[in-house]
C-alpha cells in the first residue's frame, strides 16, 4: 500500500482545504512530519485513518460526525477528506465526507446532509478515474478486503504508535495479550476457551441435576422404606453417588420382600379364624332367631283364643249379608223406579202449571190435539215474516237513498267554494315555487365566494399571529447570537491563555528522573512556573461547552426564526394586505346572505309539492260533480220503486197480525203455546208410564224378601251390607284364618320345637367374638397391603433410579472429558504445568515470530548488544506464554525488558513495531505496505543512537518504502530533509510541504 495525496477540507483543525503530496514526500524514503503541540500533527494520521474506515484511531473515535469538523471552518464549507493511494496494483480514490448540519438555500435555519462516501479506480488505458460505487458498506468491505487489514491492525502497523509498544514492552502478558489479541485475531482460540467453559458447566449443570433427581429418587425410597433403609449423606456430583443409592436401594427391597412374606402368612391365619368366628356367629343367631319365632308363635295363640266371640258375630253377620244380597236386585229396582215416578210427577206439574186454565185439567189427548192445531197456524205465519223483513229493508233503502242526496249536495256545494278560489291558489302557489328556484340560484353563487372568502380570513388571523410570532423569535435570535459571539471570544481568549502558559502546566507533572513528555529528557533543570491568573484545563473546556451549548442554542432560534417567516409569507401570500376585521366583515356578510338564500330554497321541493297536490285536488273536484250529477238522476226512479213495493206488503201484514202488535210478536205467541202444550202431554204420558213400572217392582220385592228368609223387604233392606263393609268384614275373617293357619304351622315345625328346648342362645357374645376376629382379619390385610405396596413402590423408584443412573453414566463421563479439555486451554489444569492459555499459546508463536523479526533491527540500534527473545516461564503465581526479554550482549545475561531505559525502550518498541508490522502483513496475505508513519518518542535518544535508528529507518528505502516521522524534536529537522510542517493559527491550521531540494 502507497499513499499518493492526501486533500482536507474543513477536518479537525485545519479550516480551510489543504493538500499532502506523499510522492513527493515519499522521495527522500524518511520525511518529518512536525509542528507545535495541539497544531494537529495526529489529524494528518486521522484523516488518512478516516478516509480508508471511516472513523479514526483508539480512543478519537468518539470524534465522528459532526465533531470531526473544524471549528475554524466557514457554515457554508463542507468538512471532507479525499485519499489517493494504490493498493494490490489497483491505484484508488476514496472520498468521504462525515454528516453536516448547513444553513437552509431558502429561509432561515439549518439542515443536515447525510454523510457521502465515493470510490474510483484510475483507468491507466483510458487516461481517467471510473467510479465504482457510493455505498458505505461496499467501499468498507473492499478497502478492509485489499489491505487485508482491521482498522485496528492498520493504526497498529502502518500508524506505529511508539507509546503503546512502550507499553508493551513494560506490560504483562494479561495486557501483551490483549494487545497482539487485536492484531491477530485470535478470537476463534478464546471463543474455544469460552466454548469449552461453557460446555463444562453445562455438562456440570446436567451431571448435578440427574445426580440431584436420583437423590430425590433415593429419599423417596428412604421415606418408602422407613427404617428398612440407611441412605449415607451424599451431594450432588460426588463420585460413587449412583453406586452408593442403587447399592442402598437392593437392600432395602430384599429388606421389604421378607416383610411382605411375614404379611402374607399373618393374613392367613387371620383369615381361617375369622371365617370360624362368622361361622359360629350364624349358628347362634339361627338358634336365637328360632326360639324367638316360637315364643311369638306361643303370644299370637293367645291373642287369637281372646277374640273368637268376635270372629264367630263377624261370620254369622258375613251370613246374613249374604242371603239380602240375593234380594238386592230387586230392592235396586224399586228404589230406581220410585225415584223415575217422583221426577215424572214432578215434571207433569210444572208443564200443567204453564197453561191456560182451560187446558189444565185436560187429558194427554186433548193436550196433544191443541199442540197440533197451533202448530198448524204458525206454519201459515212464514210469508207474512218474510213480507214483514222485506218492509223493514225497503225502509233502509229508502234512508240511504237520502243519506246519499245530502252527500252529494255537501260534495257540489264544497267542489263549487274550492274552484271558486283556485286561480288565486294557483298563482300564489306558483309564485312560492319561483322564488324558491331563484334562491337556489343565488346560494350556489355566494357559496362560490363564501368558500375563498374564509379562507382568507383563516389565513389572515394566522398572518396576524406569525407576525407576532416573527417580533418575538427574531429578538430571541438576536439575544442568542449575541451571547453566542460573546461566548466564543470568551473561549478562544482562554484558549490562547492556556496555549501561552501551556509550558507550566506540563512541568506540573514533572518529577525527577521520569522522562519529559515533550523531550524526553530526564532532567528538569528549571521547569517553568504557573502565573497569576493562569488559565487550566477545566477552565478551557467549561468557556468551550459555554460557546457549544450557546451556539447550539443560537442555531435553535435561527431554525424556529425561518420556520415562523416562512409560515409568515406563507399566510401573507393567501391573505393579502386587507385588515383581519375588514375580512371578517365581509366573510360574516357572505354567510348571512348565503344562511338566508339556503334557507328560502329549501322551501322549493315543498312549494312544487303542494303545487301538484293541489292540481290533483281541482281534478278529483271535478270529477266528483260529475259523478254527483249522475247519481242523483237514479235516485228518482229507485224511490217511485220502493213506494209502489211498500205499499202492497203493508196491506198483506194488516191480514197476518191479527191482535198482534207484529207478524212476529203474533209468531212468537203461537210458537209458545204449541211448546206449552207439546211439554204438557209428554210429561203425562210419563207419568203414567213410572206408575205403572213402580206398581210392577213393588211386587217383584215381595216375592224376593221371602225367597231369602225374611218376613218383610224392609228386613232384608235392613241386613244388605254395602261395598266398603262387606270388603271390611271379609278382610277381618280372612285375616283371621291366615293368623290361625299360620301359628299353628309355626308350632308344628320340628326345629322351631327343638330350638324352644334347648338353653337361651347368646348372640351379642358371638358378635363380640367375630368382630374382633374381623378387626385382626383388616390390620393383618392392611399390613399385608401396606408391605405390598412397599415392595412395589420400591421396586418402581429403584428400576427409575437404575434407568437414571445408566443415562447419567455417560453424562458424566462426557463432563469429565469436557471439564479436562476445559482446564487444560484455560490454563488450570495440573496438566498444563506453566498455566498457558490456549489464546496465550497461539500468541505466543506468534510473539516469536515478531521477537525474531524485530531483533534484526534491534541489533542493529543497539550495535549489537541486545536481542528480543520470547520466554514462557511463570512469574510467580501468574500464568506464562506471553513473556519478552532482551539478551544483553555485553553481559550476557537475560532480563525483562521493563527494565529497558528510556532510550533503549524507544529503539527497542521501535524494533518491535517494524517487526510486528512485518509479521502482520505477512499474515494479511502479503500486502506490501509501502508508507509507514512513526509518532513521537525520538527526543529520549542521544546523538549516536538517533543516528543508528535513522540508519536502519532509511534501511527500508531497500525495499522501496517511505516513513514518516511525527515528531516535534529541533534536530529530526536539520537531519531529515523532506517536512511536513504544521502551522496553527487562529483562524485554524495549516500544512506546509517541503520536499528534498
Amino acid at each position: 500500500m502507497r499513499l499518493h495525496r492526501l486533500d482536507i477540507t474543513a477536518f479537525g483543525p485545519f479550516g480551510g482545504s489543504q493538500s499532502v503530496d506523499f510522492d513527493e514526500l515519499s522521495t527522500a524514503g524518511l520525511f518529518l512530519l512536525h509542528g507545535p503541540t495541539g497544531a494537529g500533527k495526529t489529524s494528518v494520521l486521522d484523516a488518512v485513518c478516516y478516509a480508508l474506515y471511516g472513523s479514526v484511531p483508539g480512543a478519537r473515535q468518539s470524534g465522528q460526525g459532526s465533531a470531526l469538523r473544524s471549528d475554524h471552518a466557514d457554515v457554508r464549507t463542507r468538512t471532507e477528506v479525499r485519499l489517493e493511494l494504490t493498493v494490490a496494483g489497483r491505484r484508488l480514490e476514496v472520498t468521504r465526507q462525515p454528516p453536516w448540519e448547513r444553513p437552509k438555500l431558502r429561509g432561515k435555519g439549518t439542515t443536515v446532509d447525510k454523510a457521502q462516501t465515493w470510490l474510483r479506480e484510475y483507468d491507466a488505458g483510458a487516461g481517467t478515474w471510473k467510479d465504482l460505487s457510493r455505498s458505505h458498506q461496499e467501499i468498507g468491505e473492499e478497502i478492509t478486503q485489499l489491505l487485508g487489514m482491521s482498522r485496528e491492525q492498520f493504526c497498529q502497523v502502518v500508524l506505529l504508535p511508539q507509546g503503546d509498544f512502550a507499553r508493551f514492552l513494560r506490560a504483562d502478558a494479561e495486557a501483551r495479550g490483549k494487545l497482539l489479541g487485536r492484531l491477530f485475531d485470535t478470537r476463534r482460540f478464546a471463543e474455544v476457551e469460552k466454548r469449552l467453559a461453557e460446555r463444562r458447566r453445562a455438562t456440570e449443570t446436567q451431571v448435578r441435576e440427574g445426580d440431584a433427581a436420583l437423590l430425590a429418587d433415593a429419599h423417596r425410597m428412604q421415606q418408602a422404606a422407613g427404617d428398612a433403609m440407611e441412605l449415607p449423606e451424599l451431594v450432588p456430583g460426588e463420585p460413587g453417588l449412583a453406586e452408593a443409592v442403587l447399592t442402598a436401594a437392593a437392600v432395602a427391597r430384599c429388606t421389604a420382600r421378607e416383610l411382605l412374606d411375614i404379611a402374607d402368612r399373618r393374613l392367613t391365619a387371620a383369615e381361617s379364624a375369622q371365617v370360624a368366628a362368622e361361622r359360629d356367629l350364624a349358628g347362634v343367631r339361627e338358634l336365637d332367631r328360632l326360639q324367638r319365632r316360637f315364643a311369638e308363635a306361643r303370644e299370637r295363640a293367645a291373642r287369637l283364643a281372646e277374640r273368637a266371640d268376635a270372629h264367630r258375630a263377624a261370620q254369622e253377620r258375613m251370613e246374613r249379608g249374604r242371603k239380602a244380597g240375593t234380594v238386592a236386585p230387586a230392592l235396586e229396582l224399586r228404589d230406581a223406579a220410585d225415584a223415575e215416578h217422583r221426577r215424572a210427577a214432578d215434571a207433569e206439574a210444572r208443564a200443567r202449571a204453564r197453561l191456560p186454565q182451560e187446558l189444565a185439567d185436560a187429558g194427554t189427548e186433548g193436550l196433544a190435539a191443541a199442540a197440533r192445531r197451533a202448530a198448524q197456524e204458525l206454519g201459515g205465519l212464514e210469508s207474512a215474516r218474510r213480507a214483514e223483513q222485506r218492509l223493514v229493508e225497503l225502509t233502509e233503502e229508502r234512508a240511504e237513498l237520502d243519506r246519499q242526496e245530502r252527500a252529494d249536495d255537501d260534495t257540489l256545494h264544497e267542489a263549487e267554494a274550492w274552484l271558486a278560489g283556485w286561480e288565486t291558489a294557483r298563482d300564489r302557489l306558483q309564485a312560492r315555487v319561483k322564488e324558491a328556484q331563484e334562491a337556489a340560484t343565488r346560494a350556489e353563487q355566494l357559496a362560490v365566494q363564501r368558500d375563498p372568502a374564509q379562507c382568507r380570513l383563516k389565513a389572515a388571523r394566522q398572518r396576524d399571529r406569525f407576525a407576532l410570532d416573527t417580533e418575538e423569535t427574531g429578538r430571541q435570535a438576536l439575544v442568542s447570537a449575541e451571547r453566542a459571539v460573546e461566548a466564543r471570544a470568551h473561549w478562544l481568549d482562554l484558549k490562547e491563555q492556556r496555549l501561552n502558559g501551556i509550558a507550566a502546566e506540563l512541568a506540573a507533572d514533572l518529577t525527577d528522573g521520569a522522562p519529559c513528555a515533550v523531550c524526553g529528557a530526564t532532567e528538569h533543570p528549571a521547569p517553568a512556573r504557573k502565573i497569576a491568573g493562569h488559565v487550566d484545563r477545566e477552565a478551557e473546556e467549561r468557556a468551550l461547552a459555554a460557546y457549544q451549548d450557546a451556539e447550539q442554542r443560537r442555531a435553535e432560534a435561527e431554525q424556529r426564526l425561518g420556520t415562523v417567516r416562512e409560515a409568515l409569507a406563507a399566510a401573507t401570500a393567501e391573505a393579502g394586505d386587507a385588515p383581519t376585521a375588514r375580512l371578517a366583515e365581509q366573510a360574516g356578510e357572505l354567510e348571512r346572505l348565503y344562511a338566508a338564500a339556503r334557507a328560502t330554497a329549501s322551501g322549493l321541493h315543498a312549494a312544487q309539492e303542494e303545487l301538484r297536490r293541489a292540481e290533483q285536488e281541482r281534478e278529483r273536484r271535478i270529477a266528483a260533480q260529475q259523478q254527483a250529477a249522475v247519481r242523483a238522476a237514479s235516485r228518482v226512479a229507485n224511490r217511485e220503486r220502493l213506494e209502489t213495493e211498500r205499499a202492497a206488503l203493508e196491506e198483506e201484514l194488516v191480514r197476518a197480525r191479527g191482535t198482534a202488535g207484529s207478524v212476529a210478536a203474533r209468531a212468537t205467541q203461537l210458537e209458545r203455546r204449541a211448546a206449552s202444550l207439546t211439554e204438557a202431554a209428554d210429561t203425562s204420558r210419563v207419568a203414567e208410564d213410572t206408575a205403572q213400572r213402580l206398581k210392577d217392582a213393588d211386587a217383584r220385592l215381595a216375592d224376593a224378601a221371602f225367597r231369602a228368609g225374611f218376613h218383610t223387604p224392609r228386613e232384608a233392606a235392613a241386613a244388605r251390607l254395602d261395598d266398603a263393609a262387606h270388603r271390611e268384614l271379609q278382610r277381618r275373617l280372612d285375616a283371621w284364618d291366615a293368623e290361625e293357619a299360620a301359628v299353628r304351622a309355626v308350632l308344628t315345625e320340628a326345629d322351631t320345637a327343638a330350638a324352644a328346648q334347648r338353653p337361651p342362645a347368646d348372640p351379642v357374645g358371638a358378635e363380640r367374638t367375630a368382630a374382633e376376629a374381623g378387626r385382626r382379619l383388616r390390620e393383618a390385610a392392611s399390613a399385608r397391603d401396606a408391605a405390598a405396596r412397599r415392595c412395589a413402590e420400591l421396586e418402581r423408584l429403584s428400576a427409575r433410579a437404575t434407568a437414571a443412573a445408566r443415562r447419567i453414566a455417560p453424562l458424566r463421563r462426557e463432563h469429565e472429558r469436557v471439564a479436562r479439555l476445559a482446564t487444560l486451554t484455560a490454563g488450570t489444569s495440573a496438566e498444563n504445568e506453566r498455566r498457558m492459555r490456549l489464546e496465550s499459546y497461539v500468541l505466543a508463536a506468534r510473539l516469536e515470530q515478531v521477537a525474531a523479526a524485530a531483533t534484526a533491527r534491534l541489533q542493529r540500534m543497539s550495535s549489537g548488544r541486545y536481542t528480543l527473545v520470547h520466554s514462557d516461564d511463570r512469574t510467580g503465581r501468574g500464568r506464562s506464554g506471553l513473556g519478552l526479554h532482551v539478551v544483553d550482549a555485553w553481559t550476557g545475561r537475560e532480563r525483562d525488558t521493563a527494565t529497558l531505559s528510556g532510550g533503549e525502550t524507544f529503539f527497542a518498541s521501535l524494533a518491535l513495531a517494524l517487526g510486528l508490522a512485518d509479521v502482520v502483513t505477512d499474515e494479511a496475505g502479503g500486502v506490501r505496505l509501502d508508507t509507514l508513519f512513526i509518532d513521537e518518542g525520538f527526543g529520549s535518544l542521544d546523538d549516536q543512537t538517533l543516528d543508528e535508528v535513522l540508519d536502519v529507518l532509511d534501511a527500508l528505502r531497500e525495499r522501496d518504502r517511505s516513513v514518516g516521522i511525527v515528531s516535534h524534536v529541533a534536530d529530526l529537522r536539520r537531519r531529515i530533509h523532506a517536512q511536513l510542517e504544521v502551522v496553527k493559527g487562529r483562524s485554524g491550521s495549516v500544512l506546509r510541504q517541503r520536499g528534498t531540494g
